[in-house]
């Protein structure tokens, strides 16, 4: 069967939806299909140019493709017969980021002409879709509510497990992955402050802009926080990537509302880490258990410097708390070879 996965594409970012993407078509292969990723260009800056994109990606004709699967608005947009959405989310200015004073759309007649198009283009999608999966309750919901359309939970498996190993934590929190705004490094940078001198983090990832790190910079000077606090802020290899998780205490995972677990609170639980998130992070928590697998707090620096404390200067808690995140996790049961048979069914 030849399987098309269709995702956008951001020049020159990168993050789980696209690694998704590329091992979603990698274990397509292995599952002896014929599959490639198509990734289309998409701009959200300005808002202006949003339904032109829209219409771009509506305007494609496909030809010598058994099944799409899609991942994200607007790329899921596109014409197919036998079009398989796995939502990992909607274009959430036009729906729970708008109305949390969160959203790039115009506030005037011109943004609500946007958000009508985009409301009416996602009915259509869906309607012809013929199947829906979503990567997460939370994503489910939203769906529901704004859409009134039902779909089925599919969560995401991680990519590559064997690189997480786990081991001694070296008494420091991490936090990784993207950085920018909605995924509250800050925060971790500014609890520092008001944590016991013992205390140490490690932020590693890709800032998605240059204001995202200089923000980090200036707080890590501003609070005198050049020894505790170490920032790699670069696209990392995994392996990189991964010795930072396997050496960590805990690992702090704090965005705003995720749609899903997260791809850094699944490493962080198959490496039997500790995992520190906060109240309002979403599909995070289906990972995160007060008392259970980690910390869950208020997102304020106070309350994170206290769940900081306690990962970087009580191991056997820590540990305890990770191998229960580990357990967790394997309970699950989330593997590409049954993620694989539930698309194509």
């Amino acid at each position: 069967m030849k399987v098309l996965v269709v995702n956008n594409m951001a020049p020159f970012l990168w993050g789980g939806a696209e690694e998704l993407a590329a091992h979603l078509q990698r274990n397509l292969t292995e599952a002896g299909h014929q599959s490639e990723v198509l990734r289309i260009p998409f701009q959200w800056e300005p808002a202006t140019r949003i339904p032109s994109q829209m219409l771009m990606v509506r305007s494609l004709e496909l030809w010598n493709v058994d099944r799409v699967i899609a991942l994200k608005f607007p790329a899921y947009l596109i014409r197919h017969p036998h079009k398989t959405l796995w939502l990992l989310h909607q274009y959430r200015q036009a729906y729970d980021l708008l109305e949390s004073g969160q959203s790039n759309l115009p506030e005037n007649e011109v943004g609500a002409t946007i958000r009508n198009a985009i409301v009416a283009a996602d009915g259509e999608a869906f309607k012809e879709s013929r199947r829906i999966f979503v990567n997460s309750e939370v994503t489910r919901t939203r769906l529901k509510k704004f859409n009134r359309f039902d779909s089925e939970v599919l969560l995401p498996p991680l990519n590559d497990p064997e690189l997480f190993t786990g081991g001694a934590g070296q008494g420091y929190v991490f936090a990784g992955g993207r950085i920018n705004g909605m995924k509250r490094q800050h925060l971790l940078v500014e609890a520092m402050a008001k944590a016991p001198p013992l205390a140490r983090l490690v932020v590693a990832g890709p800032p998605d802009t240059p204001d995202d790190a200089r923000q980090l910079e200036r707080l890590v000077e501003q609070h005198g926080l050049g020894d505790r606090v170490k920032l790699d802020l670069r696209f990392l290899p995994r392996s990189e990537y991964a010795a930072y998780l396997n050496a960590a205490n805990a690992v702090a995972y704090l965005p705003y509302d995720e749609d899903s677990l997260g791809y850094v609170a699944m490493e962080a639980a198959t490496a039997g880490k500790a995992l520190i998130s906060a109240h309002d992070s979403g599909g995070v928590l289906g990972l995160v258990r007060p008392g259970e697998t980690g910390w869950v707090t208020e997102p304020d620096p106070e309350p994170l410097a206290q769940a900081m404390a306690s990962a970087c200067t009580d191991q056997t808690t820590a540990a305890r708390l990770g191998a229960a995140a580990r357990e967790l996790w394997l309970r699950m049961g989330i593997t590409w070879p049954r993620t694989i048979e539930k698309l194509l069914t």
